[in-house]
């Protein structure tokens, strides 16, 4: 199958074509005819399968043959980085036709807020945001989404788990009941299931399998006691061993506890989780991306579109609810083609869970012995009556435009992935 298949606009081809993109993925294969057809959609794929071109091709088609009446498309993501990529993207795709584009966030300065209000109101085809501030500006007044065709809900189990339920409803009131809606999620747990119902009418579902851990990481296990992990955590972050670590946790509590004693240790650790504003997370990342933080503590809030390379070492300091989950937070190494870590601590009751990862990826991870003077670890025995029955450790899942919202002239489209 080729693009020229879908019969899209042959502008729109010619985007495709000056970006380097040759055949559509599975998830393209499987939105984009759904999507044209004018369909609801709940899409269940992750970062990497190519799934923000298989909204933004039909929607491009679709808004360069019809009459421009306003704002025809909102675009909502869960964070900063997230709205400015794809923004990027659209305005690749899109060189060949006359599409504007903007994209809404926070965590910038006075000037990208007022450069931002401006552009909404010349008039924009696409609109792509952050719930809170897209709320902002629209009651600041101006924004006029009464001829809206779309709407996208992109990472939308992101979203939930950054608590935007309330935000995206709000937002949702003030569109016009009969559009298009799409829905991509890398997970679908039932609280996408509960909101897609609100707000889609029959829509059609699609699901790709997610992929195995990438070829570059090293997965290597630990069986431990709950009591024998801070000791461990601190011999693996030697000095001078790793330069930029992630430890994921499944409970914001113990992501907070697990950062005092780190900090304790002098080790330069900061955590990530939900509580924290957008903009506390935006420096937070950027201040790990720029290495003035060694090691990230988080919950799974962390585990998908986090785009940070160089990063050397993922422990799971348990095992995640989820087995796709154990992919997702490992997955923050080994980017770009580099070689990366992950380590995992099992206790005795996470070792169903623990075998359930090895099942989903096809393969048994090696479980290296404790360090000497540890003391004895559980055995491991996922099979074995009364084991590894654990049911979590409190919440389950909790869970770039570069111009700041001002328009420019196009710049030439260069092939991106996703």
């Amino acid at each position: 199958m080729t693009f020229d298949d879908f019969k899209l606009d042959y502008d729109v081809l010619d985007g495709i074509e000056a970006m380097g993109y040759r055949n559509p993925t599975p998830i393209q294969q499987q939105a984009i005819p759904i999507i044209m057809d004018g369909k609801d959609l709940i899409a269940c794929a992750q970062t990497g399968t190519g799934k923000t071109a298989a909204f933004v091709l039909p929607l491009l088609d679709k808004i360069v043959n019809m009459p421009a009446e306003g704002i025809n498309t909102l675009i909502l993501v869960p964070t900063r980085e997230l709205a400015i990529q794809i923004d990027q993207q659209i305005e690749a795709m899109s060189y060949y036709i006359d599409v504007k584009s903007i994209a809404v966030y926070g965590g910038g300065s006075g000037i990208s807020w007022t450069q931002q209000k401006q552009a909404l109101s010349t008039g924009t085809d696409i609109i792509i945001a952050t719930p809170g501030r897209l709320i902002a500006q629209m009651q600041m007044g101006g924004l006029d989404f009464s001829k809206l065709k779309h709407l996208v809900l992109d990472e939308a189990d992101r979203m939930l788990d950054m608590g935007f339920y309330d935000d995206l409803l709000r937002i949702v009131s003030a569109l016009p009941v009969k559009r298009q809606t799409l829905c991509f999620s890398a997970t679908m747990p039932p609280k996408i299931r509960a909101l897609t119902a609100k707000l889609m009418v029959d829509p059609e579902q699609i699901s790709i399998a997610i992929s195995k851990p990438a070829t570059g990481i090293t997965q290597q296990a630990y069986m431990a006691h709950d009591e024998q992990k801070h000791k461990l955590v601190l011999h693996l972050l030697k000095p001078g061993t790793y330069k930029s670590v992630i430890i994921f946790s499944s409970s914001k509590d113990k992501v907070k506890r697990v950062e005092a004693e780190l900090r304790r240790a002098k080790i330069n650790a900061k955590a990530f989780h939900s509580d924290l504003k957008q903009e506390e997370r935006e420096e937070l990342l950027q201040q790990f991306r720029n290495q003035k933080v060694t090691v990230l503590v988080g919950t799974d809030v962390l585990s998908r579109g986090i785009d940070i390379d160089g990063i050397d070492l993922v422990i799971n300091y348990d095992v995640p609810p989820d087995p796709e989950d154990y992919v997702h937070r490992i997955g923050r190494t080994a980017r770009a083609e580099r070689m990366g870590t992950a380590i995992t601590f099992i206790s005795d009751k996470d070792q169903r869970r623990f075998a359930s990862i090895e099942k989903l990826i096809d393969r048994s991870i090696d479980k290296l012995p404790l360090p000497e003077g540890y003391g004895p670890a559980p055995e491991y025995d996922p099979n074995r009556r009364g084991g590894g029955h654990g049911h979590g450790h409190g919440d389950k899942k909790k869970k770039w435009k570069g111009n700041n919202g001002q328009k420019k002239s196009k710049p030439k489209p260069k092939p991106k992935t996703e």
